[in-house]
């Protein structure tokens, strides 16, 4: 009848099941203890680079990332430190590069991480300008074009803070549509998997200070 199920079709269904949680758990895997509210979490240490002069800016700090498993956008937290104290001072620009490689500290993380050959600034991870305050940079920023899941994950890569603002692609040559312009690099950390708790903490401290 209408209302009884094929077995074959049953077990058809069942095998499709597990072969899509199959590719989930290769595309988008979920940390142990971390099933229940389906979110993963990253964490990048910030450190000065070796390369820089000792006057300029020595930034440290984190930049933070979640996303949901395994469709939502990337949100993060930047919460970084060593800034000049005035109030008077430029952007900087921070991006997501390609390698998590700082064997030669931030020189070694090669360019802008961009898997799809398209223009600057539109590589995942294009962040643009951050305006420090007070020596600090204190941010949350939601819906990234970046993601941590399947093959194109950012997991593994590196974030590097720059010297000066990004021309946002505006420049009119050729390093303008490759890196935005944005000058020497100060700092540069690589992106590793991390519990909730210091997204927690970072992300109270953020938007504490702006209410």
């Amino acid at each position: 009848t209408a209302n009884e199920t094929d077995p074959s079709q049953e077990l058809l269904h069942d095998i499709q099941t597990k072969v899509n949680d199959l590719w989930k758990n290769l595309l988008y895997p979920v940390l142990p203890g971390n099933e229940t509210d389906g979110l993963i979490y990253a964490t990048c240490e910030m450190k000065p680079s070796s390369k820089i002069d000792a006057e300029k800016p020595q930034v440290t700090g984190q930049v933070l990332f979640r996303q949901h498993y395994s469709h939502r956008r990337l949100e993060a937290v930047f919460h970084l430190d060593g800034f000049p104290l005035g109030n008077n001072q430029s952007n900087r620009a921070i991006h997501i590069h390609e390698l998590g490689d700082l064997s030669n500290s931030c020189d070694s993380t090669g360019g802008h991480y961009n898997p799809f050959g398209v223009n600057h600034p539109r590589h995942p991870g294009d962040f643009g300008n951050f305006l420090p305050r007070d020596g600090k940079i204190r941010r949350h920023k939601l819906n990234l074009f970046a993601t941590m899941f399947g093959p194109y994950s950012i997991v593994g890569r590196s974030i590097v803070i720059h010297e000066q603002e990004d021309d946002m692609g505006k420049g009119n040559n050729k390093a303008s549509l490759e890196n935005g312009n944005a000058g020497k690099r100060l700092a540069c950390c690589v992106i590793g998997m991390c519990n909730k708790n210091l997204w927690e903490e970072k992300l109270s401290e953020v938007t504490d200070k702006k209410r």
